[in-house]
């Protein structure tokens, strides 16, 4: 693969097409377009109000470091119950009539502490119900959430057409995964000139329905084809904004290459090679949020930095009595992660053995499929006192666990950007991961941490060994833990590489260009 250096940016050219890896920019000139650019950020999610995972991190960061260089950003979402019961009261700011099975919605206008503008879809008979964003508390997805994401959507692009009576009007609508994707499609068939890029953070979930839903979603018939919004006989969400939008970026320059292979590919491989091979995708690598810093000490048993260490073995005491782990002074590895197939954990399991004989401990935290929990539980019952599993989530817990363990296991098969890694390295925790998405982007390997390419417990044991190996080297181990922290994982990079996205697209759609 040959590496071109273009205006700041590294253009990764390869037989896929061109991929452009931005998220690592140092000074590249931001243009007047892009600087003035007016931004509708679509989301499903974010952590000001409901959040289900890291695209609820990204929604709540992002736009904010956004609006920090300058661009005119503001979100949509929908007007969950749980959103609604946290505002102090909504204005409503604009109307939207219904398409086909979709219902009318009024859109609400609420302003953050900090100014950022939030418009909110409401339509009660979609979204005021408990559970998930996407589903109810049992875990299971709302049989409607074609139309509820699809309402979604569709606000987004007739906001952008000018129907909603709002006085404000994005020249450019940034999409986020298969639940806003169809903004591209509705925008293209309403005939609303407005660029659109959508980001994919995790391919894997594609938003699929079946065909007899197209009539209901106001899909025109003729999209319903290969180079539209039909997969294998299925709608899909996820599809249509590929095909539809005029940009397309990941969550890091690594995955943006891998899912253009058939093995990470999910089936779109094929298109998101013409997509690169247009120069239309594009890998730019999550940040993470200030409150990532030891010092502050936020929901920590007591703050730390890399000149006084002292309280990350407070930390670490805490994590062993929280878990009801030995007291121990051998290295404590932490696990937090969602319990699924993906995340690997089947090659954690493989190596906890070793890391048990060794005189490690494993404290791990987090849910999802009932079998990967049943096989961690049994791990933790075979080990009790050295190895301790909470199904569950707690925020605070889990930020202890960072500053608390030495190192952070992470063996996923693929992750397309990953936020822990990141956590962790800036708490001093060295995380042992798969050389994989945006793992391998963000992850110095020896230096900041250790990976492991196959996927195999093999593999996994060899950098676990490595990874003993240094903390029984206490010079090579705090001088690894201190290039952990002090690693820059800001949202300023990110930004800036957005913002040169949205230029290029706006540049598209002469007649939506801000004067």
């Amino acid at each position: 693969m040959a590496s071109l250096h273009v205006g700041g940016f590294t253009s990764m050219a390869s037989a896929a097409g061109t991929l452009r890896p931005l998220g690592h920019a140092t000074a590249f000139p931001v243009s007047a377009t892009a600087a003035a650019s007016r931004i509708l950020y679509v989301t499903p999610e974010t952590a000001d109000f409901v959040k289900a995972g890291g695209l609820g991190d990204v929604s709540a960061a992002l736009p904010r470091a956004l609006r920090a260089a300058q661009c005119d950003v503001r979100i949509l979402i929908p007007g969950y119950r749980q959103l609604l019961r946290r505002c102090n009261g909504v204005e409503i700011a604009g109307r939207l009539d219904g398409l086909a099975g979709i219902p009318p919605c009024e859109i609400a206008q609420v302003r953050m502490p900090d100014g950022l503008i939030a418009y909110i879809v409401l339509a009660p008979g979609l979204y005021d119900r408990d559970g998930t964003p996407y589903g109810n508390a049992m875990g299971g997805d709302w049989g409607d959430n074609d139309l509820r994401f699809a309402r979604l959507a569709l606000a987004a692009a007739d906001i952008a057409g000018g129907r909603s009576g709002l006085s404000w009007r994005p020249n450019l609508l940034h999409l986020n995964d298969w639940p806003t994707a169809l903004a591209a499609g509705y925008a293209a068939w309403r005939n609303v000139s407005v660029a659109s890029l959508l980001t994919i953070h995790n391919l894997a979930y594609q938003g699929l329905f079946d065909p007899d839903r197209l009539g209901r979603l106001g899909i025109p018939a003729d999209a319903f084809t290969i180079d539209g919004v039909e997969f294998h006989g299925k709608v899909s969400f996820l599809k249509a904004g590929i095909a539809f939008a005029s940009e397309i970026s990941t969550v890091s320059s690594t995955y943006a290459q891998e899912i253009t292979t058939a093995e990470l590919g999910c089936g779109l491989d094929g298109l998101l090679r013409v997509r690169a091979g247009e120069g239309r995708l594009t890998g730019i690598i999550n940040g993470i949020d200030p409150s990532w810093d030891p010092s502050r000490g936020d929901g920590l048993a007591s703050p730390f930095d890399s000149q006084d260490l002292s309280g990350k073995e407070r930390n670490a005491e805490q994590v062993r009595a929280d878990f009801r782990l030995a007291v121990s002074r051998g290295p404590l590895f932490a696990v937090v992660s969602r319990l699924v197939h993906q995340k690997g954990l089947d090659l954690m399991i493989g190596a906890a053995e070793t890391v048990v004989r060794a005189g490690g401990q494993i404290a791990i935290m987090g849910q999802g499929e009932p079998a990967v929990e049943r096989e961690l539980g049994a791990l933790a019952n075979r080990h009790r006192g050295e190895i301790a599993l909470k199904v569950g989530f707690d925020e605070a817990e889990a930020r202890c666990m960072f500053a608390g363990s030495d190192f952070l296991m992470m063996p996923s098969r693929f992750e397309p950007c990953g936020l822990s890694q990141m956590y962790a390295q800036r708490f001093g925790s060295l995380p042992i991961a798969r050389r994989t998405g945006g793992l391998a982007d963000s992850i110095e390997d020896g230096l900041t941490g250790f990976l492991f390419r196959p996927i195999s417990v093999e593999a996994c044991l060899e950098a676990v060994t490595r990874a003993f190996n240094a903390f029984s080297n206490r010079d090579v181990f705090m001088a690894m833990r201190r290039s952990a922290m002090a690693r820059n994982f800001g949202w300023a990079k990110p930004a800036l590489g957005y913002q040169q996205i949205y230029a290029r697209a706006i540049e598209s759609f002469p007649q939506q260009r801000v004067a």
